[in-house]
């Protein structure tokens, strides 16, 4: 009999709550197949592959402040859809959507479980589950960027909120370009941005494991003494170099836009470092409040020292309900 093709497993949740940690293990731990044989070579191979679905690891040389591992911390687990744009280009959700489908169906073609991991639900979303994003209007996104350039994020921010409380809440105030990019969808179709996520159309069968717990504000701010220590200040200043300042998206990333007033003379160092701390805290919330509005997700402690074994059953009884692929 062919064997059933590998269902994927999303692994989610908060910033600094452990899901780089899990999905490593998880990919060791399914190399004896998941579900009676699904998604693993025997003989205790890793049976899977880790799709990125971090909405900045997806640029060249954001490395240290997007925590992103470096080849030698992959356990040798294959690692896909990074560093795809330099620093100048906007994200585009769609062609991310394009590249991480790619990336999903030649995982499961070959029999791996693909392990999409990250902390930006848009784009988890947009792989997993059927969404088509609008075109955009050159006029009107030029209209709105001239507008953002003029009076910064925060008026249009408010617009936004006044128009889609939901869709404010899962963008974070600084984040020009994404503002724009809502309103601008609100003033096309007519309709909240959030209207066009519909209901959960699933594109795949998949388990979806969500990891939280409750030190991640103590773990925000070790992970942020750890980026400075790593050198995320040099690593802006490079960036810098190579056209940061020009990508809407990037310079606009936790960390890189803090470090960015620093290196301009606008904040000090030390109080760009504390308002790192403090804006990531306060994303770690709009996280949680997006992804607990998804009822398809299972929630693990990521502090139980069972982690893993947790995470396999909940896999493995995932895979049973839906029949075991497809």
């Amino acid at each position: 009999m062919t064997p059933p093709v590998p269902p994927v497993v999303a692994v989610v949740g908060p910033t600094a709550a452990g899901k780089s940690a899990l999905s490593l293990a998880l990919a060791e731990a399914l190399g004896g197949g998941v579900g009676g044989g699904v998604g693993g070579e025997v003989g205790g191979e890793v049976g899977g592959e880790i799709v990125n679905a971090d909405s900045m690891q997806l640029y060249r040389g954001m490395d240290v402040g997007t925590a992103k591992l470096r080849p030698h911390e992959r356990a040798g687990i294959a690692h896909h859809v990074l560093d795809i744009w330099e620093v100048t280009e906007p994200a585009s959700v769609a062609e991310y959507q394009r590249l991480a489908r790619a990336a999903v169906d030649d995982i499961r073609a070959r029999g791996r479980v693909p392990l999409v991991v990250g902390g930006s639900g848009l784009y988890v979303r947009a792989v997993l589950d059927e969404m088509d994003f609008p075109g955009t209007d050159p006029q009107l996104r030029a209209e709105l960027e001239d507008e953002l350039a003029r009076v910064g994020p925060n008026p249009l921010y408010e617009r936004l909120r006044a128009a889609d409380p939901a869709a404010a809440e899962a963008i974070l105030p600084s984040n020009g370009r994404r503002i724009v990019r809502a309103l601008e969808v609100i003033a096309l179709t007519g309709r909240p941005f959030t209207a066009r996520l519909p209901g959960p159309r699933p594109a795949y069968p998949a388990v979806w494991l969500a990891v939280d717990r409750d030190d991640v504000d103590e773990r925000v701010a070790a992970r942020v003494a750890r980026m400075w220590d790593e050198g995320l200040v040099e690593e802006v200043r490079g960036l810098v170099d190579r056209g940061l300042r020009r990508g809407r998206t990037a310079r606009a990333a936790l960390g890189y836009a803090q470090v960015l007033q620093y290196l301009g003379g606008e904040i000090t160092e030390e109080g760009a470092y504390g308002e790192t701390i403090r804006a990531t805290r306060r994303f770690v919330r709009r996280q949680r409040s997006w992804f607990r509005r998804d009822p398809r997700l299972q929630w693990l402690d990521g502090s139980r020292p069972d982690l893993v074994d947790t995470a396999v059953a909940a896999v493995n009884a995932g895979v049973a309900a839906t029949g075991g692929g497809g």
